[in-house]
């Protein structure tokens, strides 16, 4: 599914829309009733992690809200009243700790739209594996599916502008919600993300490929920057967080934080990303890449590709290898 800086580019795209009523509205959506978007005004945009949030008030209204507004729709939650009536609830933080693939988001109690039926100010959209957003063109199909076809992808919203331009929706899950409720310290991309934080998260007993993938402490960072990162740290995907001395863990979060930034700028200059190990046969230097799927007991298990020669096993204090079995 798009990661942080995927979802950063999607925002940067909707942007220049910031300020222009909706004219015309389409989609598959059944989350929400798109016609709902009939002559609303785009107030805002928003990224959060994987979380796109727009918010949309009466074309009446004013052009966008200050940051104390922000704050007490936030406060407001649960009993927020909106420009075109009806209550919504706050977007509850999105706590995915393996960040889980849209099948297992189906039951999450905070897909529900509000309670009361009716829209709240802010559109959440969170992406499905190809999820993406795309400003004045539709996607097109570039091979055939499974019967033949040549289909074009079916877009879950559209949404055309009084100004001409038009923005498309596809591969994504939406709901109403009052304010978006985010932790801008755990977002690897924010200029406010917590090292500190961070750090306490991959000092613990769990396998460090669990923790990096924690949306508490990493928001935004996904299963590609998770094996990406990893091979850069030199450190096996199960090794226990307590095993590495922190000028390790240092290092691991530093090449976090940098390839996800270096992977946004790529994003935006149009480049594409070419990954060391993710979905290798060979590392750089050659070697044969393992593969396994890890994942807490209980819990969604995600595809890691690792080196046995560039990442060895840590061994524990009594001899015993780090790794959990799986």
């Amino acid at each position: 599914m798009p990661e942080g800086p995927s979802v950063r580019k999607f925002q940067l795209l909707t942007s220049p829309f910031v300020g222009q009523v909706v004219a015309k509205v389409g989609g598959s959506s059944r989350k929400i009733n798109v016609n709902d978007l009939n002559a609303l005004r785009l107030q805002d945009s928003q990224v959060h992690g994987k979380n796109l949030y727009l918010a949309f008030v009466t074309a009446e209204g004013p052009l966008g809200p200050t940051a104390e507004d922000t704050v007490l729709q936030r406060d407001a939650a649960g009993g927020a009243s909106f420009p075109w009536g009806g209550q919504g609830q706050v977007c509850a933080p999105q706590i995915y700790p393996q960040d889980e693939e849209p099948q297992e988001l189906l039951h999450s109690v905070s897909e529900v739209p509000g309670a009361a039926g009716g829209p709240g100010s802010w559109l959440r959209i969170h992406f499905g594996l190809f999820g993406s957003v795309r400003a004045n063109e539709f996607s097109r199909a570039n091979k055939s599916n499974k019967r033949g076809d040549w289909k074009d992808p079916t877009p879950r919203l559209v949404l055309h502008f009084e100004s001409g331009g038009f923005l498309v929706f596809y591969n994504c899950r939406m709901h109403w919600c009052s304010a978006p409720s985010a932790d801008p310290a755990s977002d690897i991309l924010s200029v406010e993300f917590h090292r500190g934080r961070a750090l306490d998260a991959l000092r613990t007993s769990n396998p460090i490929c669990y923790t990096l993938l924690d949306q508490r402490y990493f928001s935004g960072l996904g299963n590609i920057i998770k094996n990406e990162v990893l091979y850069l740290a030199k450190i096996h995907p199960l090794t226990q967080g307590s095993l590495l001395p922190l000028s390790d863990l240092e290092h691991l979060l530093d090449c976090a934080i940098r390839f996800s930034s270096d992977w946004l700028h790529s994003k935006l200059q149009g480049k594409g990303l070419h990954p060391q190990i993710y979905q290798k046969e060979q590392c750089p230097l050659g070697h044969a890449v393992m593969k396994g799927t890890f994942g807490p007991s209980g819990s969604y298990k995600r595809l890691t590709w690792w080196c046995p020669q560039c990442q060895p096993v840590v061994l524990s204090g009594d001899g015993d290898p780090s790794p959990v079995t799986e």
